[in-house]
C-alpha cells in the first residue's frame, strides 16, 4: 500500500533548515533505484541497505520522542524521566527511523504541530545522505491522541457495540485526521482479552472474548490502514493476564489458554486486516518475556502466520530486559536478546540500540546480519509510505495550500493557527453514532425512557461524583486526562459537556438540581446527608458514578491503576445504598473503565445504564437513551460482577470456574457478558437445522426468525455460542463463535441464516495442535451468554482432524427482513 499524503511538495536540499550536515568524507546517496516507486519495496530496502553503513542501518531502528513546538519550530526531543537527554545534532547525520509523539507529548495547535513536524522532517531529510525522513508515530486509541482532536469512546465501548462496521468508519476518519498532519503510524488497536477485571487497562480492551476482540479489532485495522496510516496490533501476547491483574506482573497460564484465548484476535487480525505493524507485550509468560521470545516474535507470527511488517517495542520494553525482567546483564545483550526474538525498532527512544547495540556488533556478540533482517523491514515499510520516493516532501496535506505554508516550510505560524481542524461536526457525529451503540442498559423496571408531557417527572436530583465532570467521559488515553491534566491552564481542546449539561439539554421542562455527595476515590461522607435531602425532594434521581481516568495511580482506571477489588472506589457504593432508602427511584448511570459490582443496585434500581468512558458525545447519547430519543443497543463486552471480590472471572471458563458446592466463592456475574436490555421486546422462534449432522471438514446450516414484538423500532444482538459436552481436554462451558447485530421496526421480523463450519469447533488438543474432534455439540442460539434463546444440537463425524492459521474463522450469515412478518412457521 503507498498512501504518500506527504507529497505536498519537493523534497528540501540538504542542509535545510539549518540542520547537520550529512557525514563528512561519505559518498551522498540522495538519488538511487530506492527512490523510484516503480519497483518493489523489498527491491527498494535491499538496494539501499547494499549502500549503508552499519550505524546508518542502526539509525533506522529506533525513534526519538519529541514534542512540536507551539511556535511552529522544530520539535525538541522529550526529556523522559526514565531516558537521558538524546543529542539531534549526533544521531541525524546517521539518519532516524521514527519520531515518537509529536504531536501527543504537549498540547500544540494542530497546524502549528504540523509545521513543527514539517521543519522537522526536512531537517531530518537534510541531514542524511540518503534524504529519508522519519516514520511519526502517535497514539489512537481513543481517537488521535492531540490536543483538538476528536475524542471518541475508548475499546471497550466499541466492544459494546457489537458493530465491527461502525468502529472500522470510526478508525478511518481517525486515520484521515491523523495522516492530513504528517503521522504513519498509529499505536492501536489493542488486541488483549480481559482475563481479570481488576486490571487498569481493561478500559483500552475491547472485552473478554477473543472472537468478539478480534472481529472489532480488525475493523478497526482496516479503517486505519485505509486511511494510510500503520496500525499496530498490541500488547502482543499475554498483558491482560498478569497475576492480580497487576500492570506488568508475570503471567502464568498454560500454553492452551494462550493459544486458544490470547493469541486468536491476533491471528485474526493479521490473517483478516492487512495490519503493517504488531508491538511486543512488556511481560513475561512463565519467565520468558515477549521482547525476547522468538518462537512468539519470529516463529509464530512470522513463519506460521506470515506476518511481514514491522515489530517494535513497547515503551523501554527491550531495556526492560536488563532491569525489569533480569535475563540480559548489560543494555547490549538486550538489544541482541530483542532483535534476535525479531523486535525491529527501539521505542519510545533510543537506549540499548544505540551505542550497547554498536558495541555489541564490534565485540561480536551480535551478528549484524540480525540488523539487516530488521532495517529491511524498516524501509519496506517506509517505501509502501512513500518516505523513499524521490518527490517525497515534508509539508503534509493539512498544510498544502493555506496560506503561510509557502511551497516549504518557511510559513508563519501565528498566520496557520487555528487553521487544522481535527473534531470537525462529521467527526463528532460519529463519535456520538459509536457512543449511541455502545451504551448498555443493564436493568429497567420500566422508569425508562423518562415519560414525556404531564408523565415527565418535573424536578430530576441529579447526583454523583461523575454528574457534572467534563473529563468523566474520558479514558487514561485521550489527550484531555493522558497529556492535559499536566497542563491546568491550557484549555481542554475540544467540547466535553457534563451530564448536567447533556440532561439540562435533553429535558428542558424539567427542573434538575445537583450535587455531588461523594468523590470518586475519597473517603468522605459529609455530602451524604444533602444528596439524601435533595433526592427526597425530587421525582427521581439519576446517579452517576465510576471512575476517573488516570495514569499510575493518579486514577481509578488506566494504566497502572489496578483494582484490589471490583467494588465502587471510594464511598460511592454507600451513597448508592443511602439512596436507594432514601425512597425516590434510583436510576444508576455509570461512567467506568470496568465493570463494577453494584451490590443492591442490581435488584433495587429504577434502571442501571452502563456505559465505558463514552467519549465525547458520551453524556450526550446517555441523555437520549434517558429520555428514549434513541433506544438501547449495546451490549455488555464484559460481564458484571455480582459480589466486588469474586475475580478473576470471566464467562469463557470450564465447568470448574462456575458456581459450585465446593467452594464458598461464587463468581455468578450480576449481568453476563453480551447483555443488554432494550426499550421493545423480541422474540426468537421458528428454528431450522438444515445440516445437522457433519464431517470434521464440513459444516451445518440453521436458521430462525427474529421479531420484533414491542411498540418501536429496536436492535437486538443475535450471539451463537458452541457447547461441546465432551472433548478431549478441558472446554469453556460455551464460547461466542460468531453474532449479527439486528435493526428491526416496531412488528417486523427478519429470517436469520448461519453456515457454520467445523472449524469453528476447533481448540488445542493435548499434543499442542489445533484439532476439530467428531462428536455432539451444542450450537446455543441467545441474548447473552446467560440468556439462550434457541438450542441446535448438531453432530461431527469422522476422524479428528487437524487444522492449522488457514482454517476458516467466521461463520457465514444471511439476513432476510420478512415483508409479511409471519407469526409462525419458517418462509
Amino acid at each position: 500500500m503507498t498512501a504518500n499524503s506527504d507529497n505536498a511538495t519537493a523534497r528540501t536540499p540538504a542542509g535545510a533548515a539549518g540542520g547537520p550536515a550529512p557525514l563528512s568524507g561519505a559518498t551522498d546517496h540522495r538519488d538511487g533505484p530506492w527512490r523510484d516507486p516503480a519497483l518493489a519495496p523489498g527491491a527498494r530496502a535491499d538496494a539501499l541497505i547494499a549502500v549503508m553503513t552499519l550505524q546508518e542501518k542502526i539509525s533506522q531502528l529506533f525513534g526519538v520522542w519529541v514534542g512540536a513546538s507551539d511556535e511552529g519550530a522544530e520539535v525538541a526531543p522529550f526529556q523522559h524521566d526514565m531516558e537521558e537527554a538524546v543529542d539531534l545534532d549526533d544521531l541525524l547525520p546517521h539518519g532516524l527511523g521514527q519520531l515518537t509523539r509529536p504531536f501527543g507529548t504537549a498540547p500544540v495547535d494542530p497546524a502549528v504541530g504540523a509545521l513543527s513536524l514539517a521543519r522537522t522532517q526536512a531537517r531530518i531529510a537534510g541531514a542524511n545522505r540518503f534524504g529519508i525522513p522519519a516514520l511519526a508515530h502517535e497514539e489512537c486509541l481513543a481517537g488521535f491522541a492531540t490536543w483538538g482532536a476528536t475524542a471518541y469512546p475508548v475499546p471497550l465501548s466499541w466492544g459494546a457495540t457489537f458493530h465491527p462496521e461502525l468502529i472500522g468508519e470510526m478508525a478511518a476518519s481517525i486515520g484521515r485526521d491523523m495522516r492530513s498532519v504528517g503521522v504513519h503510524q498509529g499505536l492501536a488497536p489493542v488486541l488483549d482479552v480481559v482475563r481479570d477485571a481488576r486490571w487498569g487497562r481493561v478500559e483500552e480492551t475491547i472485552g473478554e472474548d477473543p472472537y468478539l476482540v478480534g472481529t472489532v479489532a480488525t475493523a478497526y485495522v482496516r479503517g486505519l490502514e485505509a486511511a494510510g496510516i500503520v496500525a499496530t496490533l498490541k500488547h502482543f501476547a499475554g498483558y491482560s493476564a498478569s497475576r492480580a491483574g497487576r500492570n506488568l506482573a508475570p503471567v502464568g497460564m498454560g500454553a492452551r489458554e494462550r493459544a486458544d484465548i490470547i493469541l486468536t484476535p491476533f491471528e485474526m487480525a493479521v490473517r483478516d486486516s492487512g495490519v503493517r505493524s504488531v508491538m511486543h507485550a512488556y511481560t513475561d509468560t512463565d519467565g520468558i518475556p515477549s521482547a525476547a521470545d522468538g518462537p512468539l516474535l519470529t516463529g509464530l507470527l512470522r513463519d506460521t502466520w506470515g506476518f511481514d511488517g514491522t515489530v517494535v517495542a513497547d515503551y523501554f520494553g527491550i531495556a526492560f530486559l536488563k532491569t525489569l525482567h533480569g535475563v540480559a546483564g548489560t543494555f547490549g545483550e538486550a538489544a541482541g536478546a530483542a532483535l534476535g526474538a525479531g523486535v525491529d525498532v527501539e521505542l519510545p527512544t533510543v537506549k540499548a540500540f544505540g551505542r550497547p547495540l554498536t558495541d555489541a556488533i564490534a565485540e561480536g556478540l551480535v551478528p549484524e546480519t540480525l540488523v539487516d533482517r530488521a532495517v529491511r523491514r524498516v524501509l519496506v515499510q517506509k517505501a509502501q509510505l512513500g518516505l523513499l520516493d524521490a518527490d517525497w516532501g515534508p509539508v503534509p496535506a493539512a498544510l498544502a495550500g493555506v496560506a503561510g505554508a509557502d511551497g516549504g516550510v518557511g510559513g508563519d505560524s501565528q498566520a496557520l493557527r487555528g487553521t487544522v481542524h481535527l473534531d470537525s461536526d462529521e467527526n463528532r457525529a460519529l463519535a456520538r453514532r459509536v457512543a449511541e451503540q455502545a451504551v448498555v442498559l443493564l436493568r429497567n423496571d420500566g422508569t425508562l425512557p423518562l415519560a414525556a408531557g404531564a408523565g415527565a417527572p418535573a424536578r430530576i436530583a441529579l447526583i454523583g461524583p461523575n454528574a457534572d465532570a467534563p473529563t468523566a467521559v474520558l479514558g487514561c488515553y485521550a489527550f484531555p486526562v493522558h497529556v492535559g491534566g499536566q497542563h491546568p491552564d491550557t484549555p481542554l481542546g475540544v467540547e466535553l459537556p457534563t451530564l448536567r449539561e447533556a440532561c439540562v439539554a435533553e429535558f428542558p421542562d424539567c427542573e434538575i438540581v445537583t450535587v455531588r455527595g461523594s468523590d470518586i476515590d475519597g473517603p468522605a461522607t459529609d455530602g451524604f446527608d444533602e444528596a439524601v435531602e435533595l433526592a427526597r425532594s425530587a421525582d427521581l434521581v439519576i446517579l452517576a458514578l465510576g471512575d476517573r481516568a488516570g495514569l499510575f495511580g493518579r486514577g481509578t482506571s488506566g494504566e497502572g491503576c489496578d483494582a484490589e477489588n471490583l467494588a465502587l472506589p471510594g464511598v460511592q457504593q454507600q451513597l448508592l445504598d443511602t439512596l436507594l432508602d432514601a425512597g425516590t427511584p434510583v436510576v444508576v448511570v455509570l461512567l467506568a473503565g470496568r465493570p463494577y459490582a453494584l451490590g443492591r443496585a442490581v435488584e433495587e434500581a429504577a434502571a442501571v445504564v452502563q456505559s465505558f468512558f463514552p467519549g465525547e458525545e458520551g453524556t450526550r447519547a446517555i441523555a437520549s437513551l434517558l429520555s428514549g430519543r434513541t433506544g438501547p443497543s449495546g451490549r455488555l463486552p464484559v460481564s458484571v460482577p455480582r459480589h466486588p471480590g469474586s475475580q478473576p472471572a470471566t464467562y469463557l471458563t470450564a465447568r470448574l470456574g462456575h458456581s459450585s458446592d465446593v467452594s464458598s466463592v461464587d463468581p455468578t456475574p450480576a449481568f453476563g457478558f453480551g447483555h443488554g436490555l432494550t426499550y421493545t421486546a423480541f422474540e426468537w422462534s421458528d428454528l431450522v437445522v438444515e445440516r445437522g449432522r457433519a464431517s470434521t471438514e464440513g459444516e451445518f446450516t440453521l436458521s430462525c426468525t427474529i421479531r420484533n414484538t414491542g411498540a418501536r423500532a429496536g436492535t437486538e444482538v443475535v450471539q451463537l455460542y458452541l457447547h461441546d459436552p465432551v472433548a478431549s481436554v478441558v472446554q469453556p462451558v460455551q464460547r461466542l463463535i460468531g453474532y449479527v447485530r439486528l435493526d428491526l421496526d416496531a412488528g417486523r421480523a427478519a429470517r436469520v441464516r448461519m453456515t457454520v463450519p467445523a472449524d469453528l469447533s476447533s481448540f488445542t488438543g493435548r499434543e499442542g495442535r489445533r484439532i476439530v474432534e467428531p462428536g455432539d455439540l451444542e450450537l446455543r442460539l441467545s441474548a447473552s451468554s446467560t440468556d439462550p434463546r434457541l438450542t441446535a444440537r448438531v453432530t461431527l463425524t469422522g476422524p479428528v482432524r487437524t487444522v492449522d492459521h488457514t482454517r476458516r474463522l467466521h461463520m457465514s450469515v444471511r439476513t432476510e427482513v420478512l415483508t409479511d412478518a409471519p407469526e409462525s412457521g419458517a418462509p
